[in-house]
């Protein structure tokens, strides 16, 4: 389907990133095929439906290992290449909830909080020496991820002007990591929402996250 809509060689290996060892597997299958690769896009995840203690360890072992653990070894694993070359681009998809208050026993905010502090330390380190790595924080976003989730109907009822489509997302991050930006939130709406949610007092945000339901099957 990509080759028929935008020609050029398009190739695909599946990989579990839930699974220790996918991330070797991939860099792998990259050198097998002698492909260079300047552009890394961390984009896989997924949330949890159950609170914290709901929820068995292995699931969320799976969770930390898709959403921080196999970014960051992509990161670690396809960086060294692009420094030799002195040119690449990282993009690490985060989230608009990595700066919003928690909720009661979910794990997805703090993983999102991680994936763009990791991104910006790694932009430091990486950045004077051509390889530039961009957090892209988008919100309510046109894709099958809220029907994955089950909070889809739950949703319904927010305004159009909250949600974006998903190709102006991407254009926005794609564009962002061009201009060697760190941290690209998308869309007016998010940019102020994420300025109002830093000037939020803490115990603000403990009230704000108290009030909020843990997503489960049930509801």
């Amino acid at each position: 389907e990509l080759c028929a809509e935008f020609g050029g060689d398009h190739r695909v290996f599946p990989a579990d990133l839930a699974r220790v060892g996918a991330p070797a597997r991939i860099e792998g299958w990259v050198n097998e095929q002698g492909l260079v690769i300047d552009g890394l896009v961390n984009n896989a995840g997924y949330g949890l439906k159950k609170g914290f203690l709901e929820a068995s360890w292995d699931e969320h072992r799976a969770f930390m290992q898709v959403l921080m653990v196999s970014l960051t070894e992509l990161c670690h694993r396809f960086a060294p290449a692009m420094v030799e070359r002195g040119f690449g681009r990282i993009i690490n998809v985060a989230s608009i909830a990595a700066h919003a208050p928690e909720y009661p026993g979910n794990l997805y905010n703090a993983s999102k909080a991680y994936v763009l502090h990791a991104t910006e330390a790694l932009a430091l380190e990486l950045k004077p020496q051509g390889v530039h790595v961009t957090a892209v924080c988008p919100g309510f976003t046109h894709t099958e991820f809220h029907d994955t989730m089950g909070v889809k109907k739950a949703l319904s009822g927010l305004p159009s002007w909250m949600w974006m489509d998903a190709d102006e997302v991407a254009r926005q991050g794609y564009e962002a990591a061009m201009r060697g930006q760190t941290v690209c939130v998308t869309g007016w709406v998010n940019k102020t929402l994420v300025g109002l949610m830093r000037l939020m007092p803490y115990s603000m945000r403990e009230r704000v996250a108290a009030k909020q339901k843990v997503v489960s099957k049930t509801h």
